[in-house]
């Protein structure tokens, strides 16, 4: 690259020397010819001061004295009659259409050029008429100083390339900088960096080193976070297929003192891990946008309350009062209602995993139109700097210190897919701390209203909680 740089910046530097040359010849050219014409014509009028032209014609000796005098081509006199009439003949190359007669015959001179012939007249009014003295000369070349010239191109070209070669330095070295440091990436070492180019290098190659070393360093964040998942996931797995081997194992050797209550726990973390399997499909399908949604105006507290009245069951079990509020008026919001009563499933199931006696569910109209779903639970609360990453998919995997006490983790995916599924109908998720400065935290999606016109909202059949959390085992860890 290197290479190509310079020979374009050589290759400009020498155009640019031919464009140059051939101009100043041309403006040169062109100048010679102009003061040509000028000095030709104060000759002729020289000429016609000194030599009567009036009487008769000159001479022959005279004509070559004055032509080899004054480098001439031609010289004639010829006449202008009272009628306008001309007498006399003229050097080759001029004709008497080419004469003024009005301002020869004022006493004033022309000239004019036929291809490389100059040619200049200067009028002397007499008597009898006007005389009128004829001269014509070859135009001269421009003289061009070819040496000074050639001269100064080979400096010019030298201290071109010289600027090039340093230019083309300082472009190419940290784009081979950032070539080296990408091959290291793709390998798979994320810790390369690119060095600062310093400011000979230009603004925009240390804006392209910038943006390449924030961009590596988000992929290593993303890597890390990627591993924390894993592990959490892997967790997450591990937990129910040992205990689902533990008790297959005890009731295949008869050392089961309950077989029945050992078979429910083994249902119990079947349920358990296909719920988390099944999540994990989900967040993939709904990162992939493979999944489909089908929008309409809809009624969002008819969903709300039976997804949530389908966990009540799973809350008594677990010692937890669930409270569901039904707005006075409907809030009609543009949604999908499948995927938000998945979403809200999900909601809930959070809150019975975290809350240490109560959970509060609510589907609120908004001002401005849309809806505002909360669901608020009144376990340990999240730290502020916290809030922002409750809905990362890794998010669960930072909060084991805060579970209640027999409390089993969750991956995190529930919200993950939850933040994946509002995001996909053109809502907004957002996790805060209750506004009443009371315990726990306050799960929140914010949906949009329907297009403007007029709305029927539709009330689909809701379908059944996750059957997860149904008279089952409830997992109490966000």
């Amino acid at each position: 690259m290197r290479r190509r740089l310079l020979l374009a910046m050589l290759a400009t530097v020498a155009l640019s020397l031919v464009l140059a040359g051939s101009g100043t010849f041309l403006l040169l050219r062109a100048e010679g010819v102009r003061a040509g014409e000028r000095s030709l014509q104060d000759q002729a009028e020289g000429v016609a001061a000194l030599v009567d032209v009036s009487s008769r014609p000159v001479r022959p000796a005279n004509q070559a004295r004055i032509i080899k005098g004054l480098r001439l081509e031609g010289i004639s006199v010829v006449g202008i009659g009272p009628r306008g009439n001309v007498l006399g003949q003229f050097p080759a190359g001029v004709t008497a259409a080419d004469l003024d007669r009005d301002v020869l015959g004022a006493g004033g001179s022309q000239g004019g050029r036929h291809g490389d012939l100059l040619w200049a007249a200067a009028g002397v009014p007499g008597a009898r008429g006007t005389g009128v003295v004829v001269l014509t000369r070859s135009a001269d070349p421009p003289r061009v100083p070819v040496g000074w010239f050639l001269v100064a191109g080979a400096i010019a070209l030298a201290v071109g390339a010289g600027v090039a070669w340093w230019l083309s330095g300082g472009l190419t070295r940290p784009l081979r900088r950032a070539q080296q440091a990408t091959v290291r990436i793709a390998a798979g070492d994320l810790s390369a960096r690119l060095p600062d180019p310093g400011a000979a290098a230009g603004e925009e190659v240390a804006d392209l080193t910038r943006s390449m070393n924030e961009m590596v360093a988000a992929l290593e964040h993303s890597r890390g976070l990627e591993k924390q998942f894993l592990l959490s996931v892997s967790h997450d797995l591990r937990t129910p297929l040992t205990s689902i081997r533990g008790y297959a194992e005890a009731i295949a050797d008869g050392t089961a003192t309950d077989p029945s209550a050992a078979a429910r726990t083994i249902g119990t973390e079947a349920r358990r891990l296909a719920r988390l399997v099944q999540d994990l499909l989900d967040l993939g399908r709904l990162e992939a946008r493979q999944f489909s949604f089908d929008l309409r105006p809809l009624a969002v507290a008819e969903v709300v309350v039976d997804v949530a009245e389908g966990f009540r069951p799973a809350a008594e079990a677990a010692g937890l009062a669930l409270v569901v509020h039904e707005p006075p008026m409907a809030a009609i919001a543009l949604v999908d209602p499948d995927r938000l009563a998945q979403a809200v499933a999900n909601l809930v199931e959070n809150a019975l995993r975290y809350a240490a006696g109560t959970i509060v569910v609510r589907a609120d109209g908004l001002p401005a139109g849309g809806a505002r779903i909360s669901v608020r639970d009144d376990g340990p609360g999240i730290a502020v700097l916290d809030l922002p990453h409750v809905f990362d998919r890794s998010y669960a995997a930072d909060r084991t210190a805060a579970r209640p006490a027999g409390a089993s983790g969750g991956s995190g995916l529930g919200l993950a897919v939850v933040r994946e599924l509002v995001g996909a109908m053109g809502g907004r998720v957002s996790a805060e701390a209750p506004a009443d400065g009371g315990p726990g935290a306050e799960l929140v999606v914010l949906l949009p209203p329907p297009p403007p016109g007029p709305v029927v909202p539709s009330s689909p059949a809701v379908p059944p909680a996750p059957p997860a959390s149904s008279g089952d085992e409830v997992s109490r860890g966000r």
